[in-house]
C-alpha cells in the first residue's frame, strides 16, 4: 500500500500550471515533496478542459515518482466543482481551496469531496483539505477556517493575492507580508494544523533561501513555490543540518544531565536551557531521523 509522506515532514510545495504538460511532467524532478497541479490562476480559462483532462495522468506520475500529488481547484461556485470531479476521479492526496474566506467554505468542500470518495467507493476522509488564505478577511479568519473539516492538515499563505489586498508596496525582501506571515503561523499553530509559507515570488535564489530561513525561524516546517529553481534551498532550510543536529545532541545530553542531578535548568553556550528548549531539540533530532538525516534521537525525560 503507498505510504505518503507525513504532512509535517512535506517541506516543498510547488505549483505548477494545470494545463502545462512539459512543466507537469517534469516537475517531479525538482525535489518538490508535494506537487500542484494548479487549476486556478496558473490555468487560462479556455485551458481548463485540458488541464481537467490531464489530472489522471499526471497525478499517477507523480505517485510514481514518491510524492504527494494534490490539486488546486477554482472555488466550488466559479467553476470548481468540474475540477473537483477530475481531482478526485485522479486520486488527488489532497485539494487546495483557494480564497478561503469562511469557514463554511471548507465544510462545503468536505461534503462534496466526502460525496466523491462514496461514489468512487473510497474511505470517507481519506482526502486532505489544504486552504488557501490569500486575502485580508481570510487571514482573520484562520483559525476558524482551519478547523472547519477535520480533513484540513494543512493550510497554505499567498503573498501575491494578499500583497494587493492590503495594497501593500512589494520589496524583494517581502519584509512587508513579515506580519501576515506570523500571524498566519500563530492561527494554524492554534488551530493544529502545518503552517504551509507563502511562495517567494521574486526569481533569484539566493532571496528564496533568506525567505526560507526566515519562515523556518518562525517556526514553520513548509513553504510553497512557484519556481522548482527555489525547491533545493526550501528543502535545505526546512531539513535539520549537521551542525543543528550536533547542537541538539549536545543541549539533550546537558540538560539531561543536569536534570538527574536535580536541576531544573542549566546553561550552556551562554543560554538558559529550560524544558521548553529541550523539547524543541528532541523534536529537531526526531525531524532529522524522519527526514534521513544521520543521527541518533536521544530519548527523553
Amino acid at each position: 500500500m503507498r505510504q505518503i509522506r507525513s504532512p509535517v515532514l512535506r517541506r516543498s510545495w510547488l505549483f505548477v500550471g494545470g494545463a502545462d504538460r512539459e512543466a507537469l511532467n517534469s516537475a517531479a524532478a525538482s525535489g518538490a515533496d508535494v506537487l500542484i497541479q494548479e487549476l486556478e490562476d496558473f490555468t487560462p480559462p479556455h485551458l481548463l478542459g485540458t488541464a481537467r483532462g490531464l489530472c489522471s495522468e499526471v497525478l499517477a506520475h507523480w505517485k510514481e515518482q514518491g510524492v504527494v500529488a494534490t490539486v488546486r481547484i477554482n472555488p466550488l461556485e466559479k467553476g470548481g466543482r468540474e475540477d473537483l470531479t477530475a481531482a478526485m476521479e485522479a486520486g488527488a492526496d489532497a485539494i487546495l481551496l483557494p480564497k478561503a474566506d469562511h469557514a463554511r467554505q471548507i465544510s462545503e468542500l468536505d461534503e462534496a469531496v466526502s460525496n466523491h470518495e462514496r461514489a468512487l467507493g473510497r474511505t470517507v476522509g481519506s482526502t486532505e483539505i489544504v486552504p488557501n488564505v490569500e486575502l485580508a478577511h481570510g487571514l482573520v479568519h484562520t483559525f476558524d477556517i482551519c478547523r472547519a473539516s477535520p480533513r484540513v492538515t494543512g493550510a497554505l499563505v499567498a503573498s501575491e493575492d494578499m500583497a494587493h489586498d492590503l495594497g501593500a508596496v512589494r520589496s524583494a525582501d517581502m519584509a512587508e507580508l513579515d506580519h501576515v506571515r506570523g500571524r498566519f503561523h500563530v492561527d494554524c499553530t492554534a488551530a493544529g494544523v502545518v503552517t504551509i509559507d507563502m511562495p517567494y515570488t521574486w526569481s533569484d535564489v539566493d532571496g528564496a533561501r533568506r525567505h526560507a530561513e526566515s519562515a523556518r525561524r518562525l517556526g514553520m516546517l513548509s513553504k510553497s513555490a512557484v519556481d522548482p529553481a527555489h525547491i533545493p534551498v526550501i528543502n535545505q532550510a526546512f531539513t535539520p543540518g549537521a551542525e543543528q543536529v550536533a547542537h541538539c545532541r549536545k543541549l539533550v545530553a546537558v540538560f539531561e544531565a543536569a536534570r538527574a542531578q536535580g536541576h531544573g535548568r542549566v546553561e550552556l553556550d551562554s543560554v538558559q536551557v529550560e524544558m521548553p528548549t529541550y523539547r524543541n531539540a528532541l523534536a529537531t533530532l526526531c525531524r532529522a531521523e524522519a527526514l534521513g538525516v544521520d543521527c541518533e534521537v536521544t530519548q527523553g525525560l
